[in-house]
């Protein structure tokens, strides 16, 4: 196990963004405490090491929080530089890697949280943007893996755990919707890629079952019901 002083991590099991930081220790080999907060609460050490944005995850290493998951990732990969290589160390595939991990969050993980919310006679419209937005990161696979099993080629990487760390809530959203976002008829090679990365050893065990995060996604959308 990689040494380097004590790493707390703050998280709930069922969100991406905590996964994210899971699987970048898992693949870093670095041993952990994992400190599991509460659903719909917030802890006190929660407030204090993330008093901008009060969200997880927090990872806080020697006494120090870093917020906010891609940039935990990115630090991960800086501060520990035995494991194997996170970012890209071509400067271009890594700015390439950043953007569609930017991607991701800005655009395809609310356009699916959009559709799940949607109003029935919307919910075609909105589920043309989520296959849309799948489409485009087919593509983007086909460029960045070089045709390798994973965006980061041989081994997962970047955007890899950037995409791969929502696949959770994908199929929770399949599951809810009773249809297919990704199928092999319009995104082949991300079909294939999920098989890889969710067989990934610094994967496995990390992402929750389907059915845990669909009663999640219910909670959250029975609480933002209450609250309009």
């Amino acid at each position: 196990m990689a040494g380097k002083g004590s790493v707390k991590l703050l998280g709930f099991s069922a969100s991406p963004y905590v996964n994210r930081v899971q699987i970048a220790l898992n693949l870093k080999s670095i041993e952990y405490e994992y400190l599991k907060e509460t659903f719909g609460t917030k802890s006190e050490l929660l407030l204090k090491s993330n008093p901008v944005h009060k969200k997880m995850p927090v990872m806080i290493h020697d006494d120090k929080p870093i917020c906010e998951s891609l940039i935990i990732v990115q630090y991960i990969d800086e501060q520990w530089t035995s494991g194997p290589t996170i970012l890209p160390t071509d400067a271009y595939d890594r700015a390439i890697a950043r953007f569609w991990a930017a991607y991701v969050d800005d655009k395809m993980f609310p356009s699916l949280r959009e559709y799940r919310m949607a109003a029935e006679e919307e919910k075609l419209s909105k589920l043309e943007r989520v296959k849309e937005g799948f489409a485009l990161l087919e593509e983007a696979f086909v460029k960045s893996s070089k045709g390798k099993a994973y965006f980061g080629g041989e081994n997962i990487g970047y955007l890899d755990i950037a995409f791969g760390s929502l696949l959770g809530w994908v199929k929770a959203g399949e599951k809810m919707a009773d249809l297919k976002f990704l199928e092999e008829s319009n995104t082949p090679n991300l079909v294939k890629w999920v098989e890889s990365f969710l067989s990934h050893e610094a994967v496995k065990g990390v992402i929750p079952e389907t059915d845990v995060i669909v009663e999640v996604a219910k909670k959250l959308a029975a609480m933002a019901k209450s609250q309009t």
